[in-house]
């Protein structure tokens, strides 16, 4: 358990160090938040399965559980570092070293052109809304029709400006947004978004 604490523990904090704009939490996410972003996985035939921002593979290390044989699972990460990191520890996952702001191409270099759940571990509120709305964009435009965007935002940090716009952002992108009970077991707490339908002008 302790070894396992320090493969994630030290890649995030190195990370946290070389982008602190890009790394907003205090420490990996729980399990107790792994599992309810899991959730979110729908149970359809040889899924496709997209997580953007990675890390350390907190949410990838329960994720890829949840998909069967006949499924794809990709994660996308930005830090070099980190995807080296998990092409390392979860060799069945299709590791996509790049920026989400480019993810219809990342996802169209590789055949896919529907996404069936995507699931996000990146700090929205640290970005501005013209980074939001655009990864929103890029986000609605890949899921298919009765795809699922899930992320998360920190408790404490719902009054923030960044926060605020992202919320209204989703909420402008997606026709069912459903703002779900804070997992309480997190460093920090956070509450997550289960999202559906993309509207059409996003």
């Amino acid at each position: 358990m302790l070894d396992a604490l320090k493969r994630s523990l030290l890649p995030f904090l190195s990370a946290a160090v070389r982008n602190p704009k890009t790394v907003g939490a205090a420490a990996p996410s729980s399990r107790a938040l792994a599992a309810r972003m899991a959730s979110a996985v729908p149970a359809v035939q040889a899924p496709t399965i997209v997580e953007i921002g990675a890390g350390t593979g907190a949410f990838t290390r329960l994720l890829q559980e949840r998909v069967p044989a006949d499924g794809r699972y990709l994660a996308v990460e930005l830090d070099e570092r980190m995807a080296e990191h998990l092409s390392r520890n979860f060799p069945n996952v299709e590791v996509v070293h790049g920026d989400a702001a480019d993810l219809g191409k990342l996802l169209a270099d590789r055949g896919v052109t529907s996404v069936d759940a995507m699931l996000c571990g990146l700090p929205w509120s640290l970005f501005s809304a013209e980074l939001q709305e655009q990864l929103l964009g890029e986000i609605a435009a890949a899921l298919a029709p009765h795809g699922v965007f899930s992320t998360f935002a920190y408790v404490h940090a719902a009054r923030i400006p960044g926060a605020k716009r992202f919320r209204a952002a989703v909420e402008a992108t997606f026709d069912d947004v459903e703002i779900q009970s804070p997992v309480w077991r997190n460093l920090p707490p956070a509450m997550t978004y289960a999202c559906r339908g993309a509207r059409s002008e996003a």
